[in-house]
């Protein structure tokens, strides 16, 4: 029976055959750039994996997974920057480094004394790598901000999530979660308020291509009301955060549902030879709700009814 080291060698040499004289065309001609996007992927199928509690799927999507890790090692590898050695050997220290409550003489009674460590081991960590003038850190305008660090590049219910986080380990924060409900309100009030200030009535008649026979709305009241909905979105991440739920995998969950129950009813009215677009806002509406007694789902459902009020 191998090891788990002489599987993991196999996998690495494998992946080494794949780029190597001789080897796969397509994964020859792969650069760091074209993998991100399958990179993006495959991390979302894991979570798919996980939300459907699919376990030999999520096998699989590990490995998946894994494989964009060897790719990006490889391909660093070939142009003598850092070997999946270096990775391996950097997580190892990383984390024993940040768990000295395990490997080490400090004392972390709860999970809350575990991440307060951590948090104060990066910034340690941050500082002694400008010291050494290396790294990115370096190159930030701030790079002493609890903030430097939060990629611009991740989905942004992520991102909103990891720097509300930020901030409230350094004490900026709601001190309970009734005061984000009235941020919630107040945000909604200036949403309102902005609405006020469209050419035209804000839902347009008729249908047809989604968004046609919308007013035009100048360039200056469109900024405005993206940010006033930005903030909205802000403010419900940080609900989320308040709740200890991830509002990436709440959406997603929520898309689902949507997506579900709306194709239910698309396949009720085929059944009549019509399409959505054929019904009327009343006959939707009843299919909407007929759809979610179908699930007969034991948990609270928040999604809205279809039909416009």
């Amino acid at each position: 029976m191998p090891t788990t080291g002489e599987r993991f060698e196999r996998a690495v040499a494998i992946m080494g055959k794949l780029r190597a004289p001789g080897g796969c065309p397509w994964d020859r001609e792969q650069t760091f750039d074209s993998i991100k996007p399958y990179t993006l992927e495959e991390t979302y199928e894991v979570l798919e994996a996980i939300d459907n509690r699919d376990w030999d799927e999520l096998l699989g999507e590990l490995g998946d997974l894994l494989l964009q890790v060897l790719f990006y090692s490889q391909m660093a590898a070939e142009d003598k920057r850092f070997s999946i050695d270096e990775v391996l050997d950097r997580l190892s220290n990383k984390l024993v480094d940040r768990h000295p409550h395990v490997f080490g003489n400090v004392t972390a009674e709860t999970s809350a004394d575990v991440l307060r460590n951590w948090e104060a081991l990066k910034a340690e960590e941050k500082k002694k790598r400008l010291e050494a003038g290396g790294g990115k850190a370096a190159q930030l305008q701030n790079p002493e901000s609890v903030l430097a660090g939060v990629s611009s590049a991740m989905p942004a219910l992520l991102e909103a999530h990891k720097l509300s986080s930020r901030a409230a380990h350094v004490g900026f924060d709601w001190p309970e979660i009734g005061g984000l409900f009235e941020k919630l309100e107040e945000e909604t009030t200036e949403l309102k308020d902005e609405l006020k200030h469209l050419p035209g009535p804000i839902q347009p008649k008729g249908r047809g291509v989604a968004g046609s026979g919308k007013p035009q709305v100048p360039e200056e009241l469109r900024h405005r009301l993206e940010e006033e909905v930005g903030d909205l979105f802000f403010v419900l991440v940080n609900i989320a955060r308040y709740l200890s739920l991830d509002p990436e995998s709440a959406l997603k969950k929520t898309n689902r549902k949507f997506k579900r129950r709306f194709q239910w009813m698309e396949e009720q009215l085929s059944a009549s030879g019509r399409r959505p677009q054929q019904a009327t806002v009343d006959e939707l509406d009843s299919l909407w709700r007929r759809a979610k007694e179908q699930e007969q789902s034991s948990t609270p459902d928040t999604t809205p009814s279809f039909k416009r009020q």
